[in-house]
């Protein structure tokens, strides 16, 4: 069983172990922060109105197990937001991310009001673009050199979840 919570300063030695441990497995797609001064610009950025952190964990254990953030969160007409994440090495492909990221996207539908959430995601990154589209993600288009990562700009698929369609997972 896996919990959702916010992202917190005591997780730091937990968290940057996990991701120093998990450098290869997200390479080239993400950099997970692996040392106390990239933790803290990580964490001070969620301002819990307009940029959210959460980490994902194991209920019986608190091991941290992934984490995933909403990020660029816009209200009024519309009432959308962005998800990045990231699995903690050991983790992938159990199930647990896409607990997680049903959680959080219930949270952003339900909780927040949010009418949209969108996901950018790298063609060659399989395992990503599988973890939405069980979560009921739709395929939108493709930006060319969307996001500059590594030193190179990157390509990425658009994905998108519309409230009243997300899973039921």
């Amino acid at each position: 069983m896996i919990a959702v919570r916010a992202v917190q300063s005591t997780d730091l030695p937990a968290f940057t172990a996990a991701a120093r441990r998990s450098r290869q497995l997200h390479r080239p797609w993400a950099t997970a922060p692996c040392d106390a001064a990239a933790f803290d610009r990580y964490i001070a950025r969620f301002d819990t109105r307009h940029h959210f952190g959460f980490v994902v964990s194991l209920t019986d254990t608190g091991e941290l197990v992934g984490a995933i953030n909403l990020t660029n969160v816009i209200y009024g007409v519309f009432k959308s937001g962005y998800l990045g994440y990231f699995v903690f090495k050991g983790h992938e492909g159990r199930g647990f991310m896409k607990k997680g990221l049903s959680l959080v996207t219930r949270h952003a539908f339900r909780e927040l009001g949010l009418h949209r959430l969108e996901a950018n995601i790298q063609p060659s990154n399989v395992s990503s673009i599988a973890l939405v589209r069980s979560c009921g993600f739709k395929k939108e288009g493709y930006s060319p050199a969307y996001l500059k990562l590594g030193g190179k700009w990157r390509d990425h698929e658009r994905w998108a979840l519309v409230r009243g369609r997300e899973s039921a997972a």
